[in-house]
Formats: structure tokens, C-alpha cells, sequence
């Protein structure tokens, strides 16, 4: 059996990625509820869009999956 990682946080990806065969998005945590993506990779990212968060705290990029989570709202789970 293989030796499980010590930090929690690398824990709980293991075993996310374990469940679905992917790690889970890029979480990003955000203090306004309209954000900018544009893959954070330069010439590598993708066009810039503009989301609103909605009632429910959060958003995905529709091109790379990161997921924009509202400071102290429903889906901040910290």
C-alpha cells in the first residue's frame, strides 16, 4: 500500500483525484463579485473573459476549470 502524504491539504487532492481520475480546479478567493480570467499563462492562457459570481458565492472558467470563490461567502469553505 502507498505511503499517504502527511499535509492535509495534499490528503485531500490525493484522494480527489483518486475519486474522479482529476485533481480538483485551481480555487481562486476574490473580494469583488466580477473577475477576470484570461489561464494566468500569458502567450499559454486563453482570451480574457469576465464572469459575475452569483448567489451561490462562485464561478468556473468555462476555458480552464479555475473556480473564482467569493471571501466569506456560501462556497468559501476555509
Amino acid at each position: 500500500m502507498p505511503k499517504q502524504p502527511s499535509d492535509p491539504i495534499v490528503q485531500q487532492r490525493a484522494q480527489a483525484a483518486g475519486e474522479t481520475g482529476f485533481p480538483p480546479p485551481e480555487v481562486i478567493y476574490v473580494k469583488d463579485h466580477r473577475v477576470m480570467c484570461d489561464g494566468g499563462g500569458g502567450a499559454l492562457g486563453h482570451p480574457r473573459v469576465y464572469y459575475e459570481l452569483g448567489d451561490e458565492g462562485f464561478v468556473e472558467c468555462g476555458y480552464c476549470d479555475r473556480r473564482f470563490v467569493l471571501e466569506g461567502g456560501p462556497a468559501d469553505e476555509r
